[in-house]
């Protein structure tokens, strides 16, 4: 019974550890600086509080119950100090990219710690319970946990004036207990250094994210923008195509029922003209939404390389100009167009590839096109889906080009490929079988009216 609770348990410390790497690689790239940058900061107070706010006061715990005591508050103060500085962290940043206002409520708690651990460290020079040198040590990481948020709150003028302001009370605390004036002048020199640390370290930071999360925002506003731009570039052709022949339609039907009420012979005429152009509208709708729904394979192989080189990735496209490219016949190259497209959008979606190569040639009468990353995760790599790759077997993606190329003859096989590569790979005979190239044409040609639902899905 023991030994089956301790393997519950590991495979419970397995699990988490697993869910923490895929929500690590399942972020952007900046969404993964962003945190990197906000755990840096967070983690930086208590880096300087087990060093420089730690070591000089050894040898105040061997100097008596007061000296002992004063230092252990100390280490108390300066811990809540970092906590809050890391609750306000976030906070900071919000106000520093005007996303939300700070709350100034946050910042009374910290400021009447500051002020504690400032009396701490003047009575513990005070009674010698810390040396010269240490004093200097402590004097440098007194202020980095309030500062590293209040940076981001106030102009770097305002947080350069008041941090001055603060040094020269402290230096002045520390000249009336009788501390030697060269220690005072190190303990004015720790104080400028560690309010230039923490401007240089956290205020850059802050603005290189202010600025990475803002063209993050405006590519969004641009494929927001583009898919706006096709919505109503459809909508307009539609209106083209269709206005003018309704109009047509209608007044030559009230033309008809005009005729047909006098008896005349040519409403006959008349409804055989209207039924001629509602034909042609029939027609002409088809070929808009056919146009809005084929995949071209030359534009969609320059779209996946600019994209994908976009985001860093780089893109090598193999045999576009040859064969298997753009001699393949239409029908071939608008399934192997969406199957680019699929793949293109979850090399981006899925793991971290930093390569991506496409690849298509002529082989045993059919065209063979490959998709191939190195974003697999590790644990992923035996699993038939990589990081890179499309989203499961049972994804729509994946079952949606299948039926596709089914259509065609073709097949369709993604999955690991050794090496830490993920592998799209697509096969579509050069010459697809007649029943099932025009079974696909008549379920293409029935759908076309059907604007609502076919076209914006298949888009």
């Amino acid at each position: 019974m023991r030994h089956g609770d301790d393997g519950k348990e590991l495979d419970e410390v397995i699990g988490r550890v697993r869910s923490w790497r895929r929500g690590w690689t399942e972020r952007t790239k900046l969404q993964r600086i962003d945190l990197y940058t906000r755990l840096t900061l967070c983690a930086l107070p208590w880096v300087f509080l087990v060093t420089w706010g730690l070591l000089p006061l050894g040898n105040a715990f061997g100097q008596g119950p007061v000296p002992a005591a004063l230092a252990a508050a100390f280490l108390v103060v300066n811990a809540a100090q970092c906590l809050l500085s890391n609750r306000n962290v976030d906070p900071a940043f919000a106000h520093y990219r005007g996303a939300a206002p700070f709350p100034l409520r946050r910042l009374r708690l910290p400021v009447a710690l500051l002020a504690v651990l400032t009396g701490l460290l003047v009575a513990l020079a005070a009674v010698g319970g810390v040396e010269d040198a240490g004093l200097s040590l402590l004097v440098l990481d007194l202020p980095l946990a309030f500062a590293t948020p209040y940076v981001l709150l106030v102009p770097v003028r305002t947080y350069l004036l008041r941090c001055a302001v603060c040094a020269v009370a402290v230096v002045a605390l520390l000249a009336a207990v009788g501390v030697p004036g060269r220690t005072l002048f190190g303990s004015a020199v720790s104080l400028l250094v560690g309010t230039v640390l923490v401007l240089i370290s956290t205020r850059p930071s802050a603005w290189s994210l202010s600025v990475m999360w803002q063209a993050e925002e405006a590519r969004d506003m641009q494929a927001r923008l583009a898919v706006a731009e096709e919505r109503l570039r459809f909508g307009r052709d539609m209106h083209d195509v269709l206005g003018r022949n309704l109009a047509v339609i209608a007044l030559k039907s009230e033309l008809a029922v005009e005729l047909a009420q006098r008896g005349n012979a040519a409403a006959v005429d008349q409804m055989v003209e209207v039924q001629r152009i509602a034909r042609a509208s029939q027609q002409e709708v088809r070929d808009v939404v056919r146009g809005y729904r084929e995949a071209d394979l030359p534009t969609e192989l320059l779209g996946a390389k600019g994209v994908l080189e976009a985001a860093g990735i780089t893109c090598t496209v193999e045999g576009a100009e040859g064969p298997a490219g753009i001699g393949a016949p239409p029908a071939v190259q608008a399934a192997l167009g969406w199957v680019v497209r699929e793949a293109a959008t979850n090399v981006l979606r899925h793991g971290d590839p930093r390569v991506c190569v496409i690849r298509l040639r002529t082989a045993a009468g059919s065209v063979v096109l490959e998709v191939e990353n190195d974003g697999v995760a590790e644990d992923d790599r035996g699993a038939g889906n990589g990081g890179a790759g499309p989203a499961g077997e049972g994804g729509s993606g994946l079952a949606g080009l299948r039926e596709r190329l089914a259509a065609l003859g073709g097949s369709l096989e993604a999955g690991a490929a050794g090496g830490g590569l993920f592998r799209v790979t697509a096969t579509v005979p050069l010459t697809a079988p007649r029943n099932r190239s025009a079974a696909l044409h008549d379920r293409s040609e029935a759908a076309a009216p059907d604007i609502r639902s076919a076209a914006p899905d298949e888009r």
